[in-house]
């Protein structure tokens, strides 16, 4: 995947990006960014004078010498000296105050791309994380990008500094000699060519090895993550484990320190070369003074300019380089910004129909996940009438949660459509279909935030109103829970910061449960919702299910038969399709798949005759 994602990238798609880091930057840092450019002028012109100001101060001085009275002298030198130590002093100010700067930016654009990047997740579809081959631009664009666009904007900086000091440097060097300013062009050359070649050769080798830098993230977390440890130490993991990380970060970090071994030594020899040309220029510089041609003066200058001028032009070289790489690994960032979700609301959606009395109408639902061989769907219908509770039943596989997503509109159907009240799904606008919906995943989520804060989350919309969370909590079993917490309803939940709860895995669901109460919704889902539940809890929870609905809609997916048989109607899915349909009495009367796993299932509960 690496070699392909790095053929895709011309030099057009790099000079594209360097507008688009340069716009990031100054939207995020207008401030900073300003301070910056007004410190590069002062750091780049100030050098200039300084070195002006050391001849100055050593022809006055060999002028003094010659003369019968050198003291006489002291006063014009002393007003050099301290003209050079004001602007000393000017620049030590302009490089801390620069450092302060670029921290500053630095800080508050890679806070600033991170939200960006947080913004952009939230946006792309659901199929973009079920992907597999997304998962490499994804990890390159947050580890790259919230450093990477500085880094350009400090790297022109540093371009824009040099150029400045260069140009001056320039003017001195060719009043002395063309040949010279060639030798000091060509001794840059060679460092420049080497950075530039390990550049593009460590973005190659960081694209190949992408996936084993996220394998070897994978197992860390694994080692790391309180959510494993309990099966870490139960199966005796932890040591194989730490084997198969050391293997994955010994791989990047030899094939790492191989490229740096050979840019280094690459870089002696360039380093080499320049040296060669610096010390045979002072020669001729010193042979010229020698014979008089210049003054002692002059020949300081002209050594610190020339010392000066090929330590600007590596420094903009290098500066160029830096910017191609930079520009390389962010446009990964740019490659996931640029993604579109096809999930979109219309230019002009159709209003909602109320909350309550929606009828939701499947008609001949085909779907297929990307790069999947066969239909997680195919031809589904069913109708789910206002106030109704349906079941969803079937083995692993069947298309249960994939028709779960589509119901949410996390995708959209192939072919068919999904309708409300006669109106297609895709005519609405998603955000708010999904608001009138809540869910309960099978995979729930842990949050660790306090209890209210943990229920609230089903409709952030809604005030923070504890009774209202009580009442639900209540309704989902976990109030009595909540309250002999420390700090009840304030109890930060789970281990991950200071004063945290844990709770067992199915006080977790009751809290997931009461969060889907909490939502003021027309239709509520419940993958698997009494998983984690022991058959007191389940029993006393479904009891009551139709109070809890209070007339709301219900989709329900379960194993558990005793979950499904409370619906109004039951469907049996097999391989993307609907076999059966019917309630629990009508299925057990047509003797078919769905009387037969209920049996199989009721058998594992009833005594067996000795």
């Amino acid at each position: 995947m690496g070699k392909a994602l790095f053929s895709t990238i011309s030099i057009a798609d790099l000079i594209g990006t360097l507008p688009r880091a340069l716009r990031l930057v100054w939207t995020m840092a207008p401030g900073w960014t300003a301070i910056n450019l007004v410190l590069v002028a002062l750091l780049g012109i100030l050098p200039l004078a300084t070195l002006y100001l050391t001849k100055l101060i050593v022809d006055s001085v060999t002028a003094g010498l010659a003369t019968p009275e050198p003291a006489a002298a002291f006063p014009h030198v002393m007003l050099y000296i301290l003209i050079a130590a004001v602007i000393a002093l000017v620049l030590a100010l302009a490089r801390s105050l620069s450092e302060l700067a670029s921290e500053a930016q630095s800080m508050t654009v890679t806070d600033g791309v991170s939200d960006i990047l947080h913004a952009q997740s939230i946006a792309v579809d659901l199929a973009y994380y079920e992907d597999a081959g997304n998962y490499d631009t994804l990890h390159r664009a947050q580890e790259e990008s919230p450093y990477r666009p500085t880094r350009i904007v400090n790297g022109l900086v540093r371009i824009g500094q040099n150029g400045i000091s260069l140009m001056g440097v320039a003017v001195l060097i060719l009043s002395f000699s063309w040949l010279i300013a060639l030798i000091l062009i060509a001794a840059a050359v060679p460092t420049a060519m080497v950075r530039y070649y390990y550049a593009r050769a460590r973005y190659r080798y960081e694209i190949a090895m992408t996936e084993t830098e996220r394998q070897a993230s994978y197992f860390h977390g694994v080692l790391t993550s309180s959510y494993n440890a309990p099966e870490i130490r139960l199966f005796d993991l932890g040591g194989l484990f730490r084997i198969w990380f050391q293997d994955l970060r010994n791989e990047l970090r030899e094939g790492r320190l191989g490229l740096a071994r050979k840019r280094t030594w690459a870089d002696v020899l360039a380093q080499t070369v320049g040296i060669i040309a610096l010390f045979g220029s002072y020669a001729l510089i010193a042979y010229t003074g020698l014979t008089g041609t210049i003054t002692i003066g002059d020949l300081v200058m002209y050594f610190l300019a020339f010392q000066l001028g090929l330590g600007y032009i590596q420094a903009i070289l290098a500066a160029l380089a830096g910017l191609y790489e930079d520009n390389l690994f962010l446009t990964h960032f740019y490659q996931f910004l640029d993604l579109k979700p096809a999930i979109l609301s219309p230019e002009h959606p159709v209003p909602i129909p109320g909350i309550r009395g929606q009828q939701i109408a499947f008609e001949n639902v085909h779907f297929s996940y990307h790069g999947g061989t066969k239909d997680a769907l195919a031809g589904v219908n069913l109708v789910i009438n206002p106030g109704d509770v349906i079941a969803l039943v079937g083995e692993n596989g069947s298309g249960k949660s994939t028709l779960i997503k589509l119901l949410c509109r996390l995708y959209d159907p192939a072919r068919g459509k999904i309708t409300v009240n006669g109106i297609d799904l895709r005519d609405i606008d998603p955000i708010a279909w999904r608001r009138t919906i809540s869910v309960t995943f099978q995979d729930y989520v842990h949050y660790y935030l306090s209890a209210i804060e943990n229920i609230w989350v089903g409709d952030i919309g809604q005030e923070q109103d504890p009774d209202r969370i009580a009442a639900c909590a209540h309704q989902s079993g976990i109030d009595p829970v909540i309250r002999r917490l420390p700090e009840g309803y304030r109890t930060k939940l789970g281990h991950w910061f200071y004063g945290g709860q844990e709770l067992s895995e199915g006080e977790w669901q009751k809290i997931a449960l009461a969060r889907a109460f909490f939502r003021n919704a027309g239709l509520v889902i419940l993958d698997e919702p009494t998983s984690s539940l022991d058959p007191l809890a389940e029993a006393e929870l479904f009891n009551s299910f139709r109070n809890l609905l209070k007339g709301r809609s219900a989709v329900i997916i379960s194993h558990r038969f005793s979950t499904a048989k409370m619906a109004d109607c039951i469907y049996l899915l097999d391989k993307g399709r609907i076999i059966e349909q019917g309630s629990h009495e009508e299925l057990l009367r047509l003797n078919g798949r769905y009387a037969t796993m209920f049996r199989t299932q009721a058998e594992q509960y009833q005594e067996k005759p000795e």
